[in-house]
């Protein structure tokens, strides 16, 4: 039996102190594959569920991007940095008198990050300013003015409260640390949702913590250790199929009109919605074929599967002949 070409979803759990594109690297080495992406960076600093599209399946990623996140986080009151978190560099260290940052002030802060709110993202990230990066902008020392952006905040809870003290450059500050969980639209800044609430109690801020718990419906406890060799990579890929079902409506097709919608042609199916903006359309042998879009109850190709490819035989070991 020929062996196929990798292909689906990965959900990784990323450590501290990687990249994101690092992890992909990882990925590509353990799959001996080059065809692998990913979807939501997550800064070196964080950890916690990252989505690797693999094969055929990086298709899908355009689609996991704009999904809902979940994170829990420490935020610091009392020392502000210039990335908004513990990667960068102190730039205020003032500190706060934990009398001074009452549990109510709190909750009115957060309470103001809370709902559909225009957040201005921290200055050291991978948003482009005229061409480029604005982190490099920033390391250069020029100044840098991101726009504000509209996002959706629809979870901001406080689990936690740490009052202590800290050494920033050799001083013993007074800090609070505030334990938080986030449920955001894709594009929020939790670091951003940091620096607003220290700005909010008169003090600087930062994240000493971030962990990404869930994205859309996928979860961190169903991720794997990528660095972890004994974990079998290709039989942790979630199915293609069943990754769009989760994400979307679906039809089923017999091979013959299969075939015909990757040919191009429109197909009539029996659909609950005549018009779906989205649906996922399996084949007879439950394979992915397609995500279309349903119009009076015809279906459309937006975006199509291949079939999984058989991997490439193996090179002759020296001596052997093909």
């Amino acid at each position: 039996m020929l062996e196929t070409v990798p292909d689906g979803i990965l959900l990784v759990d990323k450590p501290q102190g990687i990249s994101s594109h690092r992890v992909v690297s990882i990925a590509r080495r353990r799959l001996g594959l080059k065809k692998v992406g990913h979807a939501g960076t997550l800064d070196p600093m964080a950890t916690g569920l990252l989505l690797l599209g693999i094969g055929h399946s990086t298709r899908l990623l355009t689609h996991l991007v704009g999904l809902g996140k979940t994170y829990t986080a420490t935020i610091r009151l009392g020392v502000s940095t210039d990335s908004d978190d513990a990667d960068g560099t102190p730039t205020a260290a003032t500190g706060v008198a934990a009398a001074d940052v009452t549990d109510e002030a709190v909750e009115r802060a957060v309470a103001q990050q809370r709902g559909q709110i225009d957040q201005v993202p921290s200055t050291v990230s991978a948003i482009k300013v005229d061409g480029r990066r604005a982190y490099d902008l920033a390391r250069k020392g020029e100044t840098v003015e991101l726009r504000s952006r509209t996002v959706t905040v629809s979870r901001f809870d406080v689990t936690g409260r740490n009052d202590r003290t800290v050494t920033v450059d050799g001083a013993e500050v007074p800090v609070v640390d505030l334990d938080v969980v986030v449920t955001c639209s894709s594009g929020t800044y939790v670091r951003a949702l940091a620096r607003d609430v220290g700005a909010t109690l008169g003090t600087g801020a930062h994240l000493t913590a971030l962990r990404r718990t869930q994205v859309g419906p996928f979860d961190v406890a169903d991720a794997i250790d990528l660095e972890d060799d004994a974990v079998d990579v290709r039989a942790a890929l979630a199915r293609p199929a069943d990754v769009a079902r989760r994400l979307f409506s679906s039809v089923s097709l017999d091979a013959a009109a299969a075939k015909d919608l990757t040919d191009g042609k429109r197909v009539a199916a029996d659909h609950p919605d005549s018009d779906d903006p989205v649906a996922a359309v399996a084949a007879a042998d439950d394979r992915l074929v397609g995500l279309v879009s349903v119009r009076r109850g015809l279906l459309r190709v937006i975006t199509n599967f291949p079939a999984p490819a058989a991997a490439p035989a193996p090179a002759p070991q020296n001596g052997a002949h093909a």
